[in-house]
């Protein structure tokens, strides 16, 4: 079994080394290829017509200039053209939980959806800030992941993947929860104005606010949360807008 892991916190990051302790747990066959920098809300983005520098680290280990997604393109079009393909894409752990509307902006999520279009199965991981990491943590993944893998024929359809958020503390309970609403991005600070230019931050935060169901409530409660998501979803029009607009 092939696995390949990516993340968008970077390749120095803590989460990208538990989740290839985890990996390695599982195959003797792990390939990482991570941002050199942290690409926080990257979302699904690729580069085109630029160039992109590639690290090989030693090892089976590789940093990307360029997005997270750009890290699976990377692979599939350079690293793995001569070979097989990975049978499994493990995106994370992220810094941070990816609930909301994060499931759009989340680079971590991004990797997986990538990973789908290449027909990979692929997993997405986050965990709250600062948890409570113990030394079990990576042998109880791994025996999650190689659950979800047995039953990959449930989830990994054509254009699905998996979302997952852990708790501070593992092991924990599995739920599916309802995606709810914490958009983060709801204001921007002035740096300066100056000669009719303006130089605007968005701060990073959010609301948190949740409701009972969500991912956050559940999440807080203790909850593994895990949520299987596509990237198509196209709804028809109903007759009488066609109607209009023919």
């Amino acid at each position: 079994m092939r696995i390949l892991v990516c993340n968008d916190d970077g390749i120095d990051a803590p989460g990208l080394k538990l989740l290839e302790e985890v990996a390695r747990r599982i195959s003797d066959d792990v390939r990482v290829v991570a941002p050199d920098g942290k690409r926080t809300a990257a979302s699904a983005s690729i580069t085109i017509g630029r160039p992109l520098t590639i690290k090989h680290l030693g090892g089976n280990r590789y940093s990307c200039s360029g997005t997270p997604a750009d890290c699976v393109v990377t692979a599939m079009t350079w690293l793995f053209k001569d070979g097989q393909q990975p049978d499994l894409v493990l995106a994370g752990i992220n810094d941070g939980r990816n609930a909301a509307e994060d499931i759009i902006y989340s680079g971590t999520l991004g990797i997986a959806r990538e990973a789908t279009f290449w027909g990979v199965p692929a997993i997405g991981f986050s965990r709250v800030k600062n948890p409570d990491v113990r030394v079990g943590d990576a042998d109880f993944l791994a025996r999650f992941v190689e659950r979800l893998w047995t039953g990959r024929d449930a989830w990994a359809l054509e254009g699905h993947w998996l979302s997952v958020n852990l708790p501070a503390i593992l092991p924990a309970k599995v739920a599916q929860p309802r995606i709810g609403r914490d958009k983060i991005g709801t204001i921007a600070e002035i740096v300066s104005e100056e000669d009719g230019q303006t130089v605007l931050i968005v701060p990073r935060g959010r609301a948190h606010s949740s409701t009972p169901g969500d991912e956050n409530d559940l999440i807080d409660r203790g909850y593994i949360c895990v949520n299987r998501l596509n990237w198509f979803g196209e709804t028809g029009l109903e007759d009488e807008i066609l109607e209009r607009l023919g």
